[in-house]
């Protein structure tokens, strides 16, 4: 680049007006950076060895449905609930958040449930599917049909690639368009279930609800 394209560059022109203004700019950044890798060192993955510490004994407790224990604990070892409280930010919390959204539906307690699950998110997309699929039948027990119906077919859509899953949830999605009323809507649906998934055991059985359906007066 010549000494004239340079002295005219829009962008150079603008470097040499804003010098002071971009070093502290960069400054601030190389600082924000540094901070967010000190933060990640020092704090967070100490808090995520004792929050995984913690989640131990409650992820025993979960395989054995034993519920009460999951939440709370067993006297010795923590709870869920302790590890949401104490160690907030981390993965461990979050997963305690599916662990105890899944044990508060097995108490009866869906409003619980329905909050904790909101508030978690995950890449493993099976366990996001179960969690929408339990927010829908949360909603499901609380009568609320059209949010139940949300959530049955976010969890049927949301991973394919499991069918035997996705078919289970939007078949629960068919069943609360039948309780409604709308059998035009679940027709559709178990359509769609006996098109994509017909070697799952909804798929196999669609074409006897869509006859039911189709009988009634």
């Amino acid at each position: 680049m010549s000494d004239l394209q340079q002295e005219q560059h829009p962008f150079l022109n603008f470097v040499k007006k804003n010098q002071k203004n971009i070093t502290t700019f960069l400054v601030i950044i190389v600082l924000g950076v540094g901070g967010f890798i000190g933060y990640t060192e020092v704090y967070l993955k100490p808090q995520e060895t004792k929050a995984a510490d913690a989640m131990f004994a409650a992820e025993k407790y979960f395989l054995l449905d034993s519920s009460n224990l999951v939440l709370n604990g067993d006297g010795k070892s923590k709870g869920v609930l302790y590890v949401i409280k104490e160690f907030g930010g981390t993965k461990q919390a979050n997963l305690a958040k599916f662990y105890a959204g899944i044990s508060y539906f097995r108490l009866g307690n869906f409003n619980k449930s329905i909050e904790l699950l909101k508030d978690f998110s995950t890449n493993a997309k099976q366990v996001q599917t179960i969690a929408y699929g339990t927010i829908g039948d949360a909603y499901g027990e609380l009568k609320n049909n059209e949010e139940a119906l949300n959530y049955y077919k976010k969890a049927g859509s949301f991973f394919p690639e499991d069918e035997g899953l996705s078919a289970e949830y939007l078949y629960r999605a068919a069943q609360i368009l039948e309780v409604t009323g709308k059998n035009d809507d679940a027709i559709a649906i178990y359509k769609d279930i006996k098109s994509k998934y017909p070697k799952t055991e909804k798929g196999i059985t669609a074409d006897k609800f869509i006859y039911r359906l189709k009988i009634q007066p």
